[in-house]
């Protein structure tokens, strides 16, 4: 199933690229996002929980960054299961920056998901529903952690 989207944020692209290959900071705006691990320098290990309808997943997931376009693209292949091998997850991931003039950019999202198992069974309108709403709730939390004033930023970062 394909997840796609973009939004604008107010931020210079090449910052907005430095923010988005933060790893740490991405955890904190990924909806169920428990933690993060980094392997190595393009590898990360995360646990993230979704909640569908009744079931609550908690998967296990491994992101590897395939290519970075700086500061235009970051290409990525996430994989990973729920405990017991319930439900498997594969995403093959491309997050586009384009600049809009202004300090401001805007950030366009591709996700081709696929999910096996027990979440696997769901309608497929349910499954993409609910992958939908997690990537407004990443927007929403990625505009307030890098909002104007916020200190949530690394101090090293210029915010607009």
């Amino acid at each position: 199933m394909l997840v796609d989207g973009e939004f604008e944020i107010d931020m210079p692209r090449e910052t907005l690229f430095r923010v988005i290959t933060d790893p740490a900071l991405m955890a904190t705006c990924v909806p169920g996002c428990e933690s993060i691990e980094q392997i190595n320098p393009t590898t990360y290990r995360a646990v993230v929980t979704v909640v569908v309808a009744f079931i609550k997943a908690r998967f296990n997931l491994v992101v590897e960054v395939t290519q970075e376009i700086a500061p235009e693209t970051v290409l990525s292949v996430t994989r990973g299961e729920e405990g017991g091998r319930a439900s498997q997850l594969t995403a093959t991931n491309q997050v586009s920056l384009v600049d809009l003039g202004a300090g401001r950019t805007r950030l366009r999202y591709a996700s081709d998901l696929s999910v096996t198992g027990r979440l696997g069974k769901f309608a497929l309108g349910i499954m993409k529903k609910k992958a939908q709403s997690m990537a407004q709730q990443f927007a929403e939390n990625l505009r307030a952690r890098i909002a104007p004033g916020s200190d949530n930023l690394d101090a090293t970062m210029p915010v607009p």
